[in-house]
């Protein structure tokens, strides 16, 4: 496999946890974690380990400012925005409102927002129908103003970004944890496409299940195997990945994007109380929900071991449209 340039500082190898509790108050399979909500920069979280490869790349073309976009409460900004400044960058952050409210800066920062002004981004407010352009417009204005930026995709989802997950998935099966099943949260694809390509390259055995958090599970998984494809051949690897090589659940989508639910809700209770782990509310505990009602259901054999790999974002818990709801 061929090497990519990267940065180190991520907290690795995340450590691989059991969850009795949770496993006896669901009477379920053997329920464990991945701790990626531990990798370290600014309360950590999957992002982290896709910004090792891309700020790598970014450092290579000679980059000064580094831009990317997200929803208000991004974890994927707000880990961006730190690796920025540890490295010296400047930052700009292309945020969108929920629809329900102005693109515009609210009259209190909290959560990731905070967190993203803390550490010295700059923010461009946009209309989320209009984000796509708006983000094209803020990479020519920068780059007219000779800022030298590189533009991270949203969620850092693009081959360079995903490599990071294949590598995870080595790091994970090198922690010799008998698994089953691997259930987490997956939106713009790059973390499922890097653990789909991982577990073809290191021969994992069990089963990649990715929740979706916003999307009809036909667009995913053709998202994710076309993303999972180009990742390889960055890679130097010669594989194809078909829509159908993808497993999706888009059985919990809710009330949309962002919208926190009964579910969700449930969700970030049970494991803040039998095991002490925080959630947050628009991806873990969506992934959580999901993997909680396949439980009940009875969708995993009673003595299968199901890893719940926790890709971060608890800072989004203290958001304030999500805090009359927890």
């Amino acid at each position: 496999m061929k090497t990519i340039p990267r940065l180190r500082f991520a907290l690795l190898p995340t450590q691989v946890e059991a969850l009795p509790r949770l496993s006896a108050a669901l009477g379920g399979p053997r329920l464990f974690v991945k701790r990626d909500d531990q990798t370290g920069l600014a309360m950590g979280g999957n992002k982290t380990r896709k910004l090792e490869f891309l700020l790598a790349e970014a450092q290579a073309n000679g980059a000064r400012t580094l831009i990317t976009a997200g929803a208000i409460q991004s974890n994927h900004c707000r880990q961006t925005a730190a690796a920025a400044a540890r490295y010296g960058f400047e930052c700009i952050l292309l945020l969108t409102a929920p629809q329900d409210k102005p693109a515009q800066a609210p009259e209190v920062s909290t959560g990731n927002l905070l967190l993203d002004q803390l550490l010295g981004a700059e923010i461009v407010w946009a209309e989320r129908q209009n984000r796509e352009q708006a983000l094209k417009d803020t990479f020519q204005q920068a780059w007219e103003a000779g800022r030298r930026p590189y533009l991270i995709p949203y969620g850092g989802s693009n081959p360079t970004g995903a490599a990071a997950y294949a590598y995870a998935m080595q790091e994970f099966i090198e922690q010799q944890v008998p698994i089953d099943w691997i259930v987490f949260p997956s939106s713009s694809g790059g973390t499922q496409a890097g653990l789909a390509l991982g577990k073809r390259l290191f021969s994992y055995p069990g089963q990649v299940l990715g929740i979706s958090v916003d999307e009809e599970a036909s667009v995913l998984q053709e998202r994710v195997a076309n993303l999972a494809s180009k990742t390889a051949d960055l890679l130097g690897e010669r594989m194809e990945f078909a829509p159908a090589d993808i497993l999706v659940n888009a059985d919990y989508l809710g009330g949309g994007y962002g919208v926190m639910g009964e579910k969700e809700k449930e969700a970030i209770y049970l494991f803040a109380s039998q095991e002490g782990l925080l959630l947050d509310p628009v991806y873990t505990g969506r992934a959580a929900a999901g993997l909680i009602d396949l439980i009940r259901n009875g969708f995993f054999e009673p003595d299968q071991a199901v890893l719940f790999w926790h890709t971060g974002g608890a800072p989004a818990l203290f958001a304030d449209r999500y805090q009359e709801l927890v």
